[in-house]
Formats: structure tokens, C-alpha cells, sequence
């Protein structure tokens, strides 16, 4: 019997921690929390499991990464949106109509930030976590 071995592609840190967000989110949006399981994100890109707990605290770790990239990814360009507007009633539609629209209102996000909130409501680091992003959203 032969073993397959992986090849493997030298990328930086942040792009290995990108494609490893990417991943548990793809999944996550494929079937949920409980498909992103470290194995199964470390298969999607391409990496062994023991190189997820070089970048993030365990599934928690990864998963809280995930979470703070899907936020800022709803919540950035509703922000962006708002700083161009010379009025305050201006800036305040512009950044509910960016917020409420894709590509940042889709079904797929939207079945994400779910996922999510189904989290938040049992870990105490999750629960954290969305209060943190939630406000730095609100805030702004």
C-alpha cells in the first residue's frame, strides 16, 4: 500500500489563517457549526490538523477567527457606505440600505451569522465575542 502525500504549498501566516477562516466557514455554510470540525477544515485547505492549533486555540479559536471575519465582512461596507454622505440623514440611509443588501445581506451569510448566534447563546466566549463586534458595529 502507498501513502498519498500532500503537497505542500509555502504561504505566509496570514494567508494560511485566511484559507483556514475560509474554510471552516465554507463548511460551516455547507451544514452548520458541527461541520466544521478541525479535521474537515484542515482537509478543505489543504493542511494537516496539527497546523490549525499553530494558528488558533483549538475549534473555539478558529471558530471565534471565523466569527470576527464574517462580522466585519457585514458590517464594513455599511460603514465605508456612511463616511462618503455629506448629511447625517444621508449617511445614516446609505448605511442601513449597505447593511440590508447583498453582498451583505445573502442567504448564505445569513445562514452563517445563525450558525453563530446558535453559539452565542451557549459559550460564554462566543457570547464575548459578539458583544465585542456588535458594539464596534453599533458604535459606528
Amino acid at each position: 500500500m502507498t501513502e498519498t502525500r500532500r503537497s505542500f504549498r509555502h504561504l505566509g501566516e496570514a494567508q494560511r489563517r485566511e484559507d483556514l477562516i475560509a474554510a471552516a466557514l465554507e463548511l460551516m455554510a455547507e451544514g452548520g457549526p458541527a461541520a466544521a470540525t478541525l479535521r474537515a477544515v484542515a482537509a478543505r485547505a489543504g493542511v494537516t490538523p496539527g497546523l490549525i492549533r499553530h494558528y488558533f486555540d483549538g475549534k473555539e479559536g478558529l471558530l471565534a477567527a471565523a466569527y470576527d471575519h464574517l462580522m466585519a465582512g457585514m458590517s464594513g461596507p455599511g460603514a465605508l457606505a456612511a463616511d462618503t454622505q455629506p448629511t447625517p440623514g444621508e449617511t445614516l440611509a446609505h448605511f442601513i440600505r449597505a447593511s440590508l443588501s447583498p453582498p451583505v445581506m445573502d442567504a448564505g451569510r445569513m445562514a452563517l451569522w445563525a450558525g453563530f448566534i446558535h453559539m452565542v447563546r451557549s459559550n460564554p466566549d462566543m457570547r464575548a465575542n459578539h458583544r465585542r463586534t456588535y458594539l464596534a458595529y453599533s458604535d459606528h
